[in-house]
């Protein structure tokens, strides 16, 4: 079976089972024994992974007699189409809201459809902490000094090897540790731009680029992008023909917010392309280890043969956000963005780094990772169930193959800012589409976070934001 808990592997084959009409609406699943002896596990196992599926809405129990397919499966929603920006360079606008959608992350009484943030419940959190102190009591004077930069040698050395898996051969010299990969994106803009420059971006694409092309006074184009494959090839060339372009940033795997995957040959086609143009490409893979299938793919980087690529992650999203680690590797522009991390903010916290190092050394993170990927699949299934059985007719949502976020295109007539802070005064955080566009285009698109537990209060959350968006 695929990685993840076994029950959760378990749950997954169940509901292929149903989704291929082995088993329909009215059908009694065989007896826990049975299906026990089906997948060779315990009965223990098979009672959660039922538990699962009755959460997500595949089966329902009836009491002494077992657990039925639903009368009801709710279908999966069509996906929206490509995008379809207005191909201009443009100053960012509307971002003002986002401020508050990041603040509700921390108030505990909010149920937290927003910001990008895993709950904890996702995150080692206890294997960090002892990560953490053992650091604090081994690392000596290390602890007491900046880690200036480019950063731990230890931590740089553990990200090369894992840089192996993305098909990038890397030395640790080639890699700058950074505040997060916010902080690396900015230092990689400033090194290639300057304000007033045009920069290319995915339509949609992350609010928090959108803040930096903002904050640094340049222009975004934006280029209509695929939600299965990403970026239009076709339109970016045409763009670059038109437009004095300085710098692309892309994010070829398990996108935000599309959750989009390159293909391959797309990908060497995109760097090939940008290389014989001499136009600067800064990848954001802060989501390239979160795949659903295991899979770890290729990053953009991989099919760089010139030095052209700055490859920026980090791990806010796998092992904590509060850590504030990420990493680059800048390519030919190392000297420059070595120097402009140390003006910016002199060094990353040293004890993180510390901390880090050893948990990916140990093989903590991988083993993280086997679990976190099945838990952020099925939270996705189910949210992607949640919106067929709460939202208007006509809702599409994105069919994403990593990450945690789902993109959802709600009908025409509905507001998506208005939808928005109608859910803000429910204690309900949801990020509106206008905050994904320098334009504010994709008013009647949300994006939801789905790394949350399942229980009644959020189930209940997406029913309230499903009837506010059908009364428009």
């Amino acid at each position: 079976m695929a990685s993840g808990k076994l029950y959760e592997q378990v749950a997954s084959r169940l509901a292929e089972q149903i989704d291929e009409g082995l088993y329909r609406p009215g059908d009694r699943l065989p007896g826990v024994r049975r299906l026990a002896r089906q997948f060779g596990v315990s009965i223990s196992t098979i009672v959660q992974a039922q538990g699962l599926l009755e959460d997500d809405g595949h089966l329902e129990a009836r009491p002494r007699s077992g657990y039925y397919v639903r009368a009801q499966v709710w279908p999966r929603p069509e996906a929206p189409a490509i995008s379809r920006p207005t191909v201009r360079p443009m100053p960012v606008t509307g971002q003002e809201l986002v401020l508050r959608l990041v603040q509700a992350a921390n108030e505990p009484d909010f149920i937290q459809l927003g910001a990008a943030v895993p709950a904890p419940d996702f995150l080692p959190t206890r294997a960090i902490q002892r990560a953490l102190a053992a650091a604090a009591r081994a690392g000596g004077r290390e602890l007491a000094t900046y880690q200036f930069p480019p950063g731990s040698p230890e931590l740089r050395r553990q990200i090369a090897r894992r840089m192996a898996d993305a098909g990038c051969r890397l030395t640790p010299d080639e890699i700058i540790i950074t505040s997060g990969c916010q902080d690396a994106l900015i230092l990689a803009l400033r090194a290639v731009a300057s304000p007033g420059d045009v920069v290319v971006i995915e339509s949609p694409s992350f609010y928090g680029l959108l803040q930096a092309i903002d904050s640094l006074g340049m222009k975004a184009l934006e280029i209509p992008t695929d939600p299965a494959t990403g970026i239009s090839l076709e339109a970016l060339e045409l763009a670059l023909e038109k437009w004095p372009v300085r710098a692309c940033v892309l994010t070829a795997n398990f996108s935000n917010p599309l959750g989009c995957v390159m293909p391959v040959d797309k990908k060497q086609a995109l760097v090939t392309l940008l290389a014989r143009l001499d136009i600067p490409l800064i990848e954001d893979d802060i989501y390239g280890e979160l795949g659903f299938a295991g899979d770890r793919p290729p990053a953009l980087r991989a099919f760089d043969e010139t030095g052209g690529v700055i490859y920026c992650a980090s791990f806010s999203k796998s092992l904590s956000p509060g850590l504030r680690l990420g990493w680059m590797a800048p390519g030919r522009w190392r000297e420059q963005i070595e120097y402009l991390k140390y003006v910016t903010s002199l060094a990353a916290p040293t004890l993180s780094q510390l901390a880090v190092a050893d948990f990916l050394q140990h093989g903590g993170y991988d083993r993280h990772l086997r679990q976190v990927r099945g838990a952020y699949a099925r939270q996705v299934a189910i949210m992607t169930r949640a919106v067929g059985k709460y939202f208007p007719d006509g809702a599409r949502v994105t069919q994403p193959r990593g990450g945690f976020v789902l993109w959802v295109e709600l009908p025409e007539k509905v507001d998506a800012l208005s939808l928005c802070q109608q859910a803000l005064e429910q204690r309900i955080s949801i990020a509106p589409g206008p905050v994904f566009s320098a334009s504010g285009k994709y008013r009647n698109f949300i994006r939801l976070n789905c790394a949350q537990p399942w229980n009644d209060a959020l189930d209940r959350a997406l029913m309230i934001v499903g009837r506010m968006a059908a009364t428009g």
